[in-house]
């Protein structure tokens, strides 16, 4: 099967992108190189075309309680522009997804899933539509989006993209009415840096782009720095950090789970997994030197097997080499010695925090 292109594609190839597949699209992985990208989105301001991402339309009668029903987060009396971020569990607590949910109005919800689960994802909603007043409206095809990124983000989208943002908080959205559609602006972000996703037409999509591109006040940035810079803040990617043998009280992410509110999928197996504990935990470990973990490289502790690596870099921002892992939970504690099997030698390092650099949110 082909994969999928986005709405600016054409813009990709026509910037000398990298391209390469990604979650089922044909996508940037880069366009100067990793480095100039990622320190462009920490120091400036930098562009990633995110059209590939999934989008879903709640409405209905009972749109609150359905969302509450699927969705690990609360969503009770939102008010209007609110975003809640969660996941969505298999009843044995493993995940379907991490997604966003905007509270649009009064039930009104508009989900945000991850590109390589849109079919499983909205499979798995519309399985669980029975008994609830709803209308579940895919939209994917529709929009476009682009997330602008970075300690400039906010002028570049008001200066050149004549979007008024500076009002929006961390984590709210708002509609704007403009080229005779509805767009939608929200300060959010895969980068633990301050910025907008912009979701609309393709269209308004590929007008927006070609006025940053235009602007020279911000790069274009691939796939390749999207994944160093969320990881260098801690922030998971489903089916490394979360996945269906993953949970979310494994991932370290339990207060996106509102474990005392009525019933949803995954609570029970969720609220076992937090009284009882789990057997591993997603960990940061720090190596020594500058050898590279990468993706299911073995974690040892005393030259025995206790877990593997899920992401690892020679962080950007930080110039140490470190790594999420999933690891056994008698090895998970802050300052355990393990070491990580590159090829057919051991690296010694130890267990830290996840989020290897500070976020830089604006509150």
């Amino acid at each position: 099967m082909e994969n999928k292109r986005t709405c600016l594609y054409e813009k990709h190839v026509a910037l000398g992108a990298l391209i390469s597949p990604f979650g089922g699209f044909d996508m940037p992985i880069q366009y100067s190189s990793i480095i100039d990208e990622h320190n462009s989105v920490r120091q400036h301001c930098g562009v990633f075309d995110v059209s590939h991402m999934g989008e879903v339309r709640i409405t209905g009668p009972d749109a609150e309680k359905y969302v509450n029903h699927i969705f690990t987060n609360d969503i009770t009396a939102a008010p209007v522009g609110k975003i809640f971020y969660g996941m969505m569990c298999y009843p044995n607590g493993g995940t379907v997804d991490d997604l966003l949910v905007y509270c649009m109005g009064a039930n009104d919800y508009f989900l945000v899933i991850n590109a390589a689960n849109i079919d499983k994802d909205v499979a798995w909603m519309q399985e669980h539509v029975e008994g609830f007043d709803i209308k579940l409206d895919h939209c994917s095809e529709y929009y476009g989006q682009i997330a602008v990124q970075g300690p400039e983000a906010e002028t570049v989208v008001e200066e050149v993209l004549r979007l008024q943002c500076k009002e929006l908080t961390f984590y709210t959205a708002k509609t704007i009415d403009t080229d005779g559609e509805q767009v939608i602006v929200s300060r959010t972000g895969y980068t633990g840096e301050d910025g907008f996703e912009i979701y609309g037409s393709h269209t308004f999509i590929q007008q927006q782009w070609d006025k940053l591109m235009e602007s020279g006040r911000c790069k274009p940035c691939g796939l390749g720095c999207r994944d160093t810079l969320r990881f260098e803040v801690g922030l998971p990617l489903y089916g490394d950090e979360l996945s269906a043998d993953i949970s979310p009280i494994m991932a370290g992410l339990g207060m996106f789970c509102k474990l005392d509110k009525p019933e949803f999928i995954g609570k029970e197996a969720l609220v076992r997994q937090k009284s009882e504990g789990v057997a591993q935990r997603i960990v940061g470990i720090e190596l020594e030197g500058k050898a590279i973990p990468r993706h299911g490289y073995a974690v040892l502790k005393d030259g025995v097997k206790v877990g593997e690596v899920t992401t690892g870099y020679n962080s950007i921002s930080t110039g140490k080499s470190v790594c999420m892992a999933l690891v056994d939970t008698a090895v998970a504690s802050l300052g355990t010695p393990l070491e990580v099997q590159i090829r057919k030698k051991t690296f010694p390092g130890h267990v830290v925090k996840k989020r290897f650099y500070d976020k830089h949110y604006k509150k």
